[in-house]
């Protein structure tokens, strides 16, 4: 039991610890600790208990997680809509939305997705002008046959 106290530092009685000839010296392996240099031990002696739960201070608790999905789809036409969600309620569905407005988002989320999405615009650009072409070169004909059938 005095090997015990002679290695941990502490003393009993009217022993001084560090006081030559008082008894009991500090062990080989160093110098004998204190409870106020322990910094695991409280005033009384015990260890601090462990606290359960969140910290005080914590902001977990007031944070709240909305998730909402927002797609936006498009066809070769040109024509976009857009859908939100929000959990697994849908807020709207099928709206319509500008091809000018779709790009404009797309720019100001990253210019990553603003590459690829004025691709399509471009795309679905040349095949609107490609149609107007054919339909204008329609219509001549068209004029051309009403005015054989006049004369």
């Amino acid at each position: 039991m005095d090997d015990d106290l002679a290695t941990t530092g502490t003393t009993t009685g009217s022993d001084s610890p560090g006081v030559p000839g008082s008894g009991d010296a500090p062990s080989a392996a160093g110098p004998a600790t204190t409870p106020a240099a322990d910094p695991a031990a409280t005033t009384d002696g015990e260890a601090p208990k462990r606290k359960r739960g969140r910290p005080k201070g914590s902001t977990a608790r007031t944070t709240r997680v909305v998730t909402m999905t927002l797609t936006v789809s498009g066809s070769a036409d040109g024509e976009w809509q857009a859908e939100l969600k929000n959990g697994s309620t849908w807020v709207a569905r099928g709206l319509p939305v500008p091809a000018t407005a779709v790009s404009a988002a797309a720019a100001a989320l990253h210019a990553d997705l603003a590459g690829p999405v004025d691709e399509v615009i471009e795309m679905a650009k040349a095949a609107k002008a490609a149609r107007v072409a054919e339909l204008e070169a329609e219509l001549e004909q068209a004029k051309k046959a009403l005015a054989d059938l006049e004369q």
